[in-house]
């Protein structure tokens, strides 16, 4: 079991019952997906303490740096490439792991692996071994990926019991910005705010789900639609937020939920609702949007009767048979 600490190092309370409303103080939700959402927010903070000591294992500016991962990871990979490059530090790339050209140069190649186990991400680093300089971000410096991988910066205090990733994805790309410049401080605090609220009954009562997101966001949308997936078995969908108008306002209808990550284009709102759907446009830091689709997973979970903590299908980590 891995202890859920807060920056001070008290056990946090949990932010959400299985029903969806705000814990009580000293209430604890059942499982341990309900209790690593509640504790992003410590999380983040750590990363942005962290961020300054492991500064020498980051990409630097002006370097052409991909970024790898798989499901999960991939998607923390794409909002970090978007933001590294809106931030002016240089051109960078995010793949799938099973889908990156090796062969392309680059300056630096970074990996995501919250297990440190997962088949692509190894045999990627063995293709790029003595090529290109390598970081893995992962759980432990005694894992295969991080025994593969040039360097390495644990998130151990980040590792989850869940199959489902939540606190480790965000608390990694926290850090990835706080490298950036950006305070993880704010993003926490805003988080804190979304735990303590009561999610929305239409949520709970949608039957079908559009993420939308720009820029850097738009990896945390396809994250959202992964996570009601995952958990809950939710129909999702994402895409870039000006693409919604190009096919993806099909599905939407009565009982549709059309959920933007950051600011939203022009006329979206009237045009979701003149195919009949809700939009939800968040007013806090992205992030910490994701952190109330993290708990509308949990909670939409168990209205349906499913366990968040054990997932259809899915398993921590994919590890393939040998070729």
């Amino acid at each position: 079991m891995h202890e859920d600490v807060t920056a001070d190092g008290r056990t946090p309370r949990a932010g959400v019952t299985a029903d969806g409303r705000p814990a009580r103080a000293g209430v604890t939700a059942d499982g341990h997906t309900a209790r690593e959402v509640a504790s992003q927010p410590a999380c983040w903070r750590r990363a942005g303490q962290l961020a300054a000591d492991v500064a020498g294992s980051l990409p630097a500016r002006g370097e052409r740096v991909a970024v790898a991962g798989c499901g999960t990871s991939w998607f923390m990979a794409q909002s970090y490439a978007a933001a590294r490059e809106a931030c002016g530090h240089g051109e960078t790339d995010a793949f799938a792991a099973s889908e990156m050209p090796w062969e392309r140069p680059y300056d630096r190649v970074v990996v995501l692996s919250r297990s440190g186990t997962t088949t692509e991400i190894l045999r990627l680093l063995a293709r790029l071994r003595g090529i290109v300089p390598t970081v893995a971000i992962t759980t432990g410096a005694g894992t295969p990926v991080a025994q593969a991988a040039g360097e390495v910066i644990d998130l151990s205090f980040a590792d989850e019991d869940s199959v489902v990733q939540t606190r480790f994805a965000t608390t990694e790309l926290a850090l990835l910005r706080a490298h950036l410049g950006q305070d993880p401080g704010p993003a926490a605090d805003a988080a804190e705010r979304v735990l303590a609220a009561p999610l929305r009954p239409e949520m709970l009562a949608a039957r079908q789900f559009t993420f939308l997101g720009s820029g850097w966001t738009y990896g945390l949308a396809n994250e959202a639609a992964l996570k009601l997936r995952e958990a809950a078995g939710l129909w999702t969908e994402a895409y870039p937020a000006m693409e919604y108008r190009h096919g993806p306002v099909a599905v939407t209808g009565e009982g549709s939920i059309v959920w933007v990550f950051g600011p939203p284009p022009e006329g979206l709102a009237g045009e979701v609702a003149a195919a009949g759907g809700t939009a939800w446009f968040g007013d806090v830091d992205p992030l910490a949007e994701l952190v109330r689709v993290h708990m509308l997973a949990v909670a939409a979970a168990h209205a349906r009767g499913l366990d968040p903590d054990r997932p259809r299908n899915l398993t921590r980590s994919v590890i393939l048979a040998p070729r």
